[in-house]
């Protein structure tokens, strides 16, 4: 490879909202908290070596019949997002919270969790605004 001697047209996406391959065998829903696979694939978040945080599913999309890559869906990379929990307080505001489903995160990390976001606002014990910004990759 050699450096640019002249312009070029480069690609590029806003970034908030990206197509993912997605897993296959699965159902990935509307809202749910996405990783990354081990392989790559979308999938609903569980714990698992090897995964990483992908954002917030946009639509719901159904492969349970289909193979790994056979459909796409969109996640959200960016934004706040009202998640579940348990035994949350004011004081937890600030706090990185690890995602244990595609819908219930805690701030004490399990095994192969992954961080999702930062608690931005808390709502309820059971419910507080997570910012996934930096966390979605």
């Amino acid at each position: 490879m050699t450096a640019l001697t002249a312009n070029k047209l480069i690609g590029e996406k806003e970034g908030k909202l990206i197509d993912c391959p997605v897993v296959g065998s699965d159902i990935i829903f509307k809202g749910a908290i996405v990783k990354h696979n081990a392989a790559g694939y979308l999938a609903p978040m569980s714990a698992e070596v090897g995964a990483s945080f992908a954002g917030i599913a946009f639509e719901k999309k159904d492969n349970s019949g289909g193979s790994a890559g056979d459909i796409s869906c969109r996640a959200i990379k960016s934004g706040l997002f009202l998640m579940v929990s348990s035994g949350l307080s004011q004081s937890d505001v600030g706090s990185v919270v690890y995602a244990s489903d595609d819908q219930t995160v805690s701030t004490v990390q399990g095994a192969n969790e992954v961080a999702v976001g930062v608690i931005s606002k808390f709502v309820s014990a059971t419910e507080v605004y997570v910012r996934i910004d930096g966390y979605a990759y």
